[in-house]
This record gives structure tokens, C-alpha cells and sequence, in this order.
């Protein structure tokens, strides 16, 4: 089935419902007159019923009967006055009584002229003041009547006999009573054994008042026919006037004073899935007043509605014939234009755009355009599978999508939507459908990466990372998840989940025997929302029986300006409970030293932005030597992030930093791998044999915890490192 879309507004059509109530109507007047003609046709054969009968036993009875009995019944139709004749097969008369012939009738037309029947009432018996009334009898009896006529001459004889006839029936020749109507006509009866035709001449007495209700009848059923009728044409034009002042409402956009999205999505969707554009390539554009809030704060609602308008107005001179534009949310404007690629798109969405930014306000305006193109290779595809163009919501929010791509930049520009944001939005949709799923079935890893002291190669900490290990795609690393979960607020799950498997790991390596040192875990910005953070942690901690001093709280630098007070206070609840706060990335954003003021941070985390291309830049090592001095002064300690050189180790050193973590010493490895390289169990000492005398001693090993500076492959550093946990 054709897929209309969704949105259905009735049109406003006249013409067909004006067609089919016409010929309902014409139907109903041509049923009218056939039922009268049925009942006319009734009472007619009703009323002659008696005298076909009468006709045919005569005409049996001559035909069949002797000679006398022949000559007798022929003999009846003459007592009782009866015109008679008998003729062959041929037409010829075999025999005959009284009158069977009317003249003045005319035998090919089957009426009187109106010449003949006035001279014939001039030179017959009919008296002055009857004439009138003859002549209608006469034209109503002719009209009746199936005669045999001859070819004789008009004669005065014909109508001195229906003037009679007139005489002998009153209500004809005097207007006073019009009760019963008489027109003479032949009755016919077949004489199978004689091979002949019996005509019998008879007369027809009618009431007036039968045809009289046949007549009201009809005119009252045609008088309703015509009143309905014009109810129905009226009802017709009231419908398609309140029609169009339902469309003028549901389309009007009471902000702009144009026309809203319904209309947009109604004549969008119409134009896309009509077949005839099937060859064109069309643009679906959200067109976005940036920051028009903040022009309504900055000047006043009733300004920013006249600038709007003035903002359509630009847009409606710069459109094509056939093209849409219309007014959807407070600063979006959907448009649809026909264009020949995304070139031509794009140029003539800047032209817009520079035209729009020169609008004369007081107000530096900025547009961005996300734009969806239909182009007609898909469009073939999708007529081609018997499947149609998605509704008009679809390529829209694909067109929003595009824009979104720009949005933080707060400039003016054009985005294409492609493939890429189809995947993106796939993905998400997945990780956000298997997050749940993956906490409940621990597929979260930890990942662990040392930190060492650069002065003396010693292990000092280390940092807990997150991977996702799924059984279908393998190892995710953290960027590719995080950030969805810091969106949809699953990173809260994933805090409490990292912080009680490292507490475990940590209680099961203090069991072992193992080296422990302090383990750092990245608690995300949306958890500081919560107002007993510091005792949810330490029940967090405390249930797997790890000794506090052992975890180390990370905190993000972006968290710092949220709540600074809330913030404040949850870290020295932290600190008041034996745990030791870092201030993590520190250098990567727009780093507050107000803050470091305020917050008594234990450890400050130089960002790995630092050590990247810093070589022999000598701006570089006076920030980060300073940074150091800085954290030094205020009895923190400096970690160094993402250091891959030696030389940049030697120049930490020299400055004093207390840890190092990054590739140079190790990357972030399993559990296992962490277990057994980095906090291996001390080995038993081997018995020593007593040395012969006489002979040098042998060297003693010496144990060492330094890393082989050993040259590492260069690996994206957003892949190790990306994402909060990552």
C-alpha cells in the first residue's frame, strides 16, 4: 500500500460531491416518473380490463361458433352501439359495422392537423360555444385511440358523430364537471381458426380525480427532490467554506504570521511522493536563528517576533517557484528546496544565510542549516522495491541531525547529513539497549596502567580504566561508550561498578600478599549531584573490605563548575574518611586556579595535552614546571599523563613531578597482566652454596622495579585514554 505518510488534512473539493449529488437527484426525478407512468399505465389496464374480456369471448365465440351463432354475436355489438370490423392478415376488411373510420386523422403521423380539424368544425353540426370543448375532445381522443383508416376524404359525418358521442358525455362540453374523462380506442382479438382480426370500437371512462392524485403526487415528490437538492448543494458550499477556514487555522503560525510546520509537512510530503518529481533532487533544510533567546532576553519578545518575520520574509524572496518555507519551533525554519547537488545547496543556502546575518538589528545574527538531500538515484531505488520516501519527519530530524553536527560552534554554516550519522545514531541506540545487559553480565573490564616515580622507577599508584569486552564486537575501548553513557546517565553505574571491582581486587591482592599502592578511579561529574556521595562511596568501599587509603577519588576538572560549594564539601567528607582527591585533565580545559585555591585537592594531573609535540618548545616547559611549583606550594602531589619520551621523563625529574603514567613505563593491561608484570609476588630466595676458598665472590643480583624504556608503536592516545574511565 502507498505510504501517504501521516499527516491527513482534508481538501477542499466542490466540484465532485456538487457531480454526485446532481446525478443522484436526476436519478431520483427519472424514478418519480417511471413509478407514475407504472400507476398511469395501471389504472389504465385496470379500468379496460372488462371490455378485452367482453371483446375476446365475442371474438371466440364468432370464430368458433355456427353461422348463427356468428351472426348473433355480431348482432350484440351492434345493439349495444359498438363500432366494429373484421379484416384478414392482410388488412383487408372482411366485414364491418358502424363507423370505422375517423377523418381528419392522418394515417402516417397518427394525429389531426390543426387546418383540418378547423374546417371540419366550421362545416359540422357543433354548435358556436361548443366548438372549443370539441376540439379538445376530438385531439384527446385521437391522441388515445388506434384507428383503421382509409383513404376517403375529410368529412363532416366524422365529427357530427364525436360531437354526439361529446353530447352524450357532458363533463367535455361544459368546463363545470371534470370528474370523468371517455376517450374511444380498439380492443383486438385474434380468431386463430379464421386466420383474422376482430377490432371492436369501445370507450375508455376515466376519473379525473385518479390522474389528479397521480399528478399531486408527483409534484409534491418533485418539489422535495428539488428542496433536498438544494440543501445538499448548500450543505456542499457551507463544507467546503468551513474546510478552508479550518485549513487557514491549522496552518496559520500565530508567531510568525505565516505558515506553521503542519503545512510544511503536509504540501513537503506531497511534493516528495508525487511521481513526477521522481527526477528531482530535493533539499530538506532546517534553517536555525542561533542564539534567538538570547536576542528575546537581550530586547523583548514582541522585537524578536518582528525579526522573525523579517528573517521568513528574506527567505520567501530567495526561494524558487514550487519551493516551501514555513515556521516550525521559536528559531527553526524547515525549507524545501529543489536543487541539482549539494554544491548548488550550499551556495544558495550561504547566500541566504549572508543575507539573513545583514539584517539590520542592533544584533550580531548567526544561521546554521542542517540539510537532508532526496536525490533521485534513491528515489528510484525506493520505486524500484515498491517502497516510498520515509513521511516527512524522518528526513526532517535527519536534516536537525546535520545541524546539531555544527551546533557547538555558535557561527553560521552549512551541514550535509550522511551515512556516518546514521552509524553514530545506530550505535548509541545499541550500547544504550546493551548497558544493563553488560553490568549484569560483567562484561565491563578493569584495566589498570602504573604510575611510576621518575626519579626512582619505583611503583607508586595506578589508575583503573574501563574496556567493554561484548562477545559479538570484541574489545570496545572507552570512547566509544562513555561518552553515551555520560549522556543518557549510565555513568553513574559504571563509577559504582568500577569502584567495587577495584575495592575487591584490592582486598583480594592485600589478601595474596601482594604490593598494593593506591588505585585511582575517575568518578564522573553527575554523580556530585548527589548530596551523600562521600558515605555512598565509603559503603561502596567498606562492603568489600579494602582499606580506604588504597583508592583514590578522580575527579574531573570540568566537575569544578557545577557546584563549587557541593563540591567542596563532598571533598572533604572524602578526605575526612581516608581517601585521597585528584583533580584529573588538569590543562585540558579552562583550568580555574580560584579553584585550586579552595579545593584541597591531594594530587593535581597534568593533562597528556601537555607532553604532546612539546619537544624543545620552551613555553611548554615553563607552564608545566610552573604547574609543578604551583601543586608543590599547595602540598600536592603531580602526576604526569601520557608521557611517551624519555626525554620528557629526564625533564619531569628534573622538575620535581612525583609520578609518571603513560606508555613510556606501561600501557593499561588486564587485571591478570597486571597481576603477574606489576605487583608479581616476591619468588623465595634460592640457598646459596658456600663459595670455594680462594675464589672471588660472586655478584649479587640486584631486584629492580624499573621498566625497560623500550620503544613503543604509536597508538592513538584518544583509543587508551578517551573517555572519563578510559
Amino acid at each position: 500500500m502507498k505510504n501517504k505518510g501521516k499527516y491527513k488534512v482534508p481538501k477542499a473539493h466542490a466540484l465532485w460531491p456538487i457531480l454526485w449529488r446532481t446525478v443522484v437527484f436526476l436519478t431520483v426525478i427519472v424514478l418519480i416518473f417511471a413509478v407514475l407512468n407504472i400507476l398511469a399505465e395501471y389504472i389504465r389496464d385496470f379500468r379496460s380490463e372488462a371490455d378485452k374480456e367482453y371483446v375476446r369471448t365475442i371474438a371466440t365465440t364468432v370464430d368458433s361458433g355456427t353461422p348463427e351463432m356468428r351472426e348473433s354475436m355480431l348482432h350484440v355489438l351492434e345493439h349495444d352501439n359498438h363500432s366494429y370490423c373484421i379484416i384478414d392478415l392482410d388488412g383487408n376488411i372482411v366485414e364491418s359495422s358502424g363507423d370505422i373510420t375517423v377523418s381528419g386523422y392522418n394515417s402516417r403521423t397518427g394525429e389531426f392537423t390543426a387546418a383540418q380539424l378547423h374546417d371540419i368544425l366550421d362545416e359540422s353540426d357543433v354548435e358556436e360555444e361548443d366548438i372549443d370543448n370539441v376540439k379538445q375532445y376530438v385531439m384527446r381522443a385521437a391522441a388515445n385511440t388506434t384507428f383503421l383508416l382509409d383513404d376517403s376524404e375529410t368529412t363532416t359525418a366524422a365529427i357530427n358523430e364525436a360531437y354526439t358521442l361529446a353530447r352524450n358525455n357532458p363533463h367535455f362540453l361544459n368546463g363545470s364537471d371534470d370528474s370523468v374523462l371517455s376517450f374511444p380506442y380498439w380492443i383486438a382479438a385474434p380468431m386463430n381458426e379464421s386466420q383474422q382480426i376482430l377490432l371492436v370500437k369501445s370507450i375508455l371512462t376515466v376519473k379525473v380525480k385518479d390522474y389528479t392524485y397521480l399528478a399531486a403526487g408527483m409534484g409534491i415528490a418533485l418539489i422535495i427532490s428539488i428542496f433536498v437538492f438544494i440543501l445538499m448543494i448548500v450543505s456542499v458550499i457551507m463544507n467546503l467554506s468551513a474546510n478552508r477556514k479550518l485549513r487557514k487555522w491549522l496552518f496559520r503560525d500565530n508567531i510568525a504570521k505565516g505558515r506553521n510546520w503542519l503545512w510544511y509537512a503536509v504540501n513537503a510530503q506531497d511534493i516528495l511522493h508525487k511521481r513526477r518529481n521522481a527526477h528531482k533532487t530535493y533539499a530538506v533544510v532546517e534553517l536555525v536563528f542561533i542564539r534567538y533567546r538570547n536576542f528575546v532576553l537581550c530586547h523583548s519578545v514582541k522585537e524578536a517576533e518582528y525579526l522573525l518575520r523579517q528573517v521568513i520574509f528574506l527567505i520567501s524572496q530567495k526561494l524558487h517557484k514550487g519551493e516551501l518555507y514555513a515556521h516550525s519551533t521559536s528559531s527553526a525554519i524547515p525549507l524545501l528546496l529543489e536543487v541539482k547537488g549539494e554544491d548548488e545547496t550550499k551556495a544558495r543556502l550561504l547566500d541566504i544565510i549572508k543575507t539573513l546575518e545583514a539584517i539590520p538589528c542592533g544584533h550580531k545574527l548567526a544561521f546554521r542549516a542542517g540539510v537532508y538531500l532526496v536525490n533521485p538515484s534513491q528515489e528510484k531505488l525506493i520505486l524500484k522495491q515498491k517502497r516510498y520516501i520515509p513521511d516527512i519527519d524522518v528526513l526532517y530530524n535527519n536534516a536537525c541531525t546535520a545541524g546539531l553536527t555544527i551546533a557547538d560552534t555558535g557561527d553560521s554554516g552549512v551541514a550535509f547529513f550522511d551515512n556516518k550519522l546514521v552509524d553514530e545514531e545506530k550505535w548509541i541506540d545499541t550500547v544504550t539497549s546493551r548497558q544493563q545487559a553488560a553490568i549484569d553480565k560483567e562484561e565491563f573490564l578493569i584495566y589498570y596502567q602504573p604510575k611510576y616515580d621518575p626519579r626512582t622507577d619505583e611503583l607508586m599508584g595506578a589508575e583503573a580504566l574501563i574496556r567493554w569486552n561484548t562477545p559479538d564486537m570484541g574489545l570496545v575501548p572507552p570512547y566509544k561508550f562513555i561518552p553515551i553513557f555520560e549522556d543518557n546517565g549510565f555513568i553513574t553505574r559504571i563509577d559504582d561498578y568500577m569502584l567495587t571491582h577495584v575495592a575487591r581486587d584490592q582486598r583480594k591482592w592485600l589478601n595474596e600478599g601482594r604490593k598494593c599502592v593506591p588505585v585511582s578511579v575517575n568518578v564522573s561529574r553527575a554523580h556530585f549531584g548527589q548530596g551523600d556521595l562521600a558515605e555512598y562511596i565509603c559503603h561502596l568501599i567498606d562492603s568489600e573490605g579494602c582499606p580506604r587509603s588504597l583508592l583514590e577519588i578522580e575527579l574531573t576538572e570540568s566537575a569544578f563548575f557545577d557546584d563549587e560549594n557541593a563540591m567542596l564539601t563532598t571533598i572533604n567528607r572524602l578526605k575526612s574518611y581516608g581517601f585521597l582527591v585528584s583533580m584529573d585533565d588538569f590543562g585540558s580545559g579552562y583550568s580555574s586556579l580560584n579553584s585550586l585555591k579552595d579545593m584541597p585537592l591531594d594530587i593535581l594531573k597534568l593533562d597528556a595535552g601537555f607532553f604532546r609535540g612539546s619537544e624543545d618548545n620552551p613555553r611548554t616547559e615553563i607552564v608545566v614546571s610552573e604547574a609543578i611549583r604551583l601543586a608543590k606550594s599547595l602540598n600536592m602531589k603531580t602526576v604526569a599523563e601520557g608521557v611517551e619520551e624519555k626525554s620528557t621523563v629526564d625533564f619531569l625529574a628534573s622538575e620535581g613531578c612525583d609520578m609518571i603514567q603513560g606508555y613510556y613505563y606501561a600501557r593499561p593491561m588486564p587485571r591478570e597482566e597486571y597481576e603477574k608484570n606489576v605487583i608479581a609476588l616476591p619468588q623465595p630466595a634460592a640457598p646459596q652454596q658456600p663459595a670455594a676458598p680462594g675464589a672471588p665472590a660472586a655478584p649479587v643480583q640486584q631486584e629492580t622495579t624499573a621498566v625497560e624504556s623500550t620503544p613503543v608503536p604509536e597508538i592513538t592516545q584518544q583509543t587508551e585514554n578517551g573517555g572519563n574511565n578510559g
